[in-house]
This record gives C-alpha cells, structure tokens and sequence, in this order.
C-alpha cells in the first residue's frame, strides 16, 4: 500500500486472522473506543463479532444500535461504585475485563438480572503502572478466593494492561508472570474461577502476547491503518 492509501478494514481483518493462524484458539476482540458507530459496524460486518468499549455511555450507544448482529460484548473501562450500577448496562456485558474490587462484585452480585453469570477477568496491575488500575500481583488469589459466594460471578481468567513500550524482555515478563499467575489459579480448582483465559496484548504487542499465553487479545488502532 503506498502512500495516502488505506486498506480497507476488511483487508485488515484478513492480516489480523492471518497473523494468528498457528493460534486457532486466539480470540480477537476489537476495542473500537475511538470508532464511531459506523466503522464499528464494519468491524463487525468483516468477520469480527467480539466487540469492546471502555466508556459506559458508547457501550450503551452501541449495543442499541448492533443489537441484531448477533456480537458478544465486552468492557474494559472501570465501573465506579457508587453510584447504583444500572442492570440493563451489567446485562448487556458478556465479558468484564475489569473486575478488581469487592465492591463491585458486590454490586454487580446484586444487580445483575440475567441467569447466566457475568463472565470476569480479575484486572492485575502487573507492571506496577501507577495510572493503570487492577490489582497487585500478591493480592490476585486472596480475591479471588473471596468471590465464592457471588453466584453472578464468574472469574474466567486475568487481564493486564502492559506498559507501553518496546522492551520485548521486560514485556515477555509480565506475560509470564500472568500465565504463573493463571496456573496458580487453576490449580485451586474453584468452579466459579475456572480462570482459562488471559487477556492481555494490543495492537502493538499482541503477537508477543499469544506466544506466551494470551487466549484474547484487544486490538483497536491496528484496524485504523
């Protein structure tokens, strides 16, 4: 593609997929915060049915909009606690992202209507970034451990929001300590934490990220070449 041209989101799903074809079970989420409603479409339309937001109002806008197009929806923001969380907006999420407080498994325990258990990561703040939440490494399993009694609940694994930078090594050990992380987890054998997933790597690193565990990936600026 030379200068000033585009490729078309579909061509850019195509590389995506292609880039991951040793990884059948990778699953790529599109984290479509700087979309409008159209490109979201698009995205969709091209073959990639999971779609995430981080702020509540344009997940709202979104999933009322796409309702028929048969996606599986994720969240990645943080959801504040108070105020009153709103059960239409907790049942449209398939997929938390950002699970770190009792608080808010409380809250979302209490207000979530539909039968199915709200699938979570439990957000691990594994590069000690001070601007990023989610939990500290040491303080993963005794969460965890505490989430038994939320019937709503459901840990499906870990999520980490890496540093931003080209240091593969120092990326390569956050990744791995996550899979750590994640292997501890399963071997408690809690059936509400089965803890299968690992959601981790962006645009910029998420081939780094599957070759060393990553089972969901959220790529967002990689679709806006």
């Amino acid at each position: 593609y030379g200068r000033g041209e585009h490729m078309s989101i579909k061509t850019q799903v195509e590389v995506v997929k292609d880039s991951l074809k040793e990884y059948p079970n990778v699953r790529v989420v599109a984290a479509v915060k700087y979309f409008d409603l159209d490109k979201t479409k698009e995205i969709v339309e091209a073959g990639i049915k999971e779609i995430g937001e981080t702020r509540k109002d344009s997940f709202v806008t979104k999933y009322e909009a796409l309702k028929d197009m048969n996606i599986i929806w994720h969240y990645f923001g943080v959801i504040k606690i108070p105020p009153k969380l709103n059960s239409s907006f907790i049942d449209a999420i398939d997929y938390l992202h950002s699970l770190d407080s009792i608080d808010l498994a409380n809250a979302i325990n209490k207000t979530r209507k539909r039968k199915d258990p709200l699938k979570c990561f439990v957000q691990v703040n594994v590069s000690d970034n001070n601007n990023k939440s989610g939990l500290d490494e040491s303080k993963v399993i005794p969460f965890i451990k505490s989430l038994e009694k939320y019937k709503k609940i459901e840990v499906v694994g870990l999520m980490t929001v890496a540093k931003y930078t080209y240091d593969d090594e120092l990326l390569i050990s956050y990744y791995e300590t996550m899979r750590d992380l994640q292997k501890e987890i399963q071997s408690l054998n809690l059936s509400y934490a089965p803890c299968t997933e690992l959601s981790m790597g962006m645009s910029s690193d998420y081939l780094l990220a599957v070759k060393h565990g990553a089972t969901m990936v959220r790529l967002g600026t990689i679709f806006n070449k």
